[in-house]
C-alpha cells in the first residue's frame, strides 16, 4: 500500500508506541551540572506529561502523551539511579569531572572533561565516563601517552 492511502490514525498508533529509551548498565555518574540538568530534564518530562493530560483528550494525541510517558519513565529512572560525583582537589591525575588536554601525533590539541553519560557532548569537550577515550585516561597523569583507536596522544594537562 502507498503511504499515500495510509490513515492518520495509523501513523498516531505507531507513534503512540514509542520504545522506551535504552537505559544504560554502567554507573550513572553524575557531576553537579549533570546533576542540574538532569532535574531540569526530569521537570521538563513532568511537565509535558501533565500538559498531555490536562488536554483531556489523550485519544486525539496519543503520540504527545506516548513521548511525554517515555521521557518521564526515562528521567525517572535516570534521576533514581544518579551517584553524584562531587569535584575533589587535583592530585595531578586525569578524574571522573576533571579535564585533560591532550596532544595526538598529527599536532591536533584536544581539551576533554570526562562527565556522565547524559551529559556528555563531544562538540562541547565533554566524553562520557565510559567512552574509550575517558578510560584511556583515567587515572593518567602529564606526560603519560594513551592510545585511542590505535593512534597515539600524549596527555599534556590535567585539570
Amino acid at each position: 500500500m502507498s503511504v499515500a492511502f495510509t490513515r492518520e490514525e495509523d501513523l498516531e498508533a505507531t507513534a503512540a508506541d514509542l520504545p522506551d529509551r535504552p537505559i544504560s548498565s554502567h554507573p550513572n555518574l553524575v557531576t553537579p551540572e549533570g546533576l542540574a540538568a538532569m532535574d531540569a530534564a526530569l521537570a521538563a518530562a513532568r511537565a509535558a506529561y501533565a500538559a498531555a493530560q490536562a488536554k483531556g483528550d489523550i485519544e486525539a494525541d496519543r503520540t504527545a502523551m506516548a513521548r511525554a510517558t517515555r521521557d518521564l519513565r526515562y528521567w525517572s529512572a535516570r534521576r533514581a539511579s544518579a551517584q553524584l560525583i562531587e569535584p575533589t582537589e587535583p592530585d595531578g591525575r586525569v578524574r571522573f569531572g576533571g579535564g585533560a588536554t591532550i596532544e595526538r601525533d598529527d599536532g591536533r590539541v584536544e581539551t576533554w572533561r570526562i562527565v556522565g553519560e547524559d551529559e556528555a557532548d563531544p562538540k562541547a569537550g565533554t566524553v562520557s565516563h565510559v567512552s574509550p577515550l575517558a578510560r584511556a585516561l583515567i587515572g593518567r597523569e602529564v606526560g603519560d601517552e594513551i592510545s585511542i583507536n590505535g593512534q597515539a596522544a600524549e596527555i599534556t594537562a590535567v585539570d
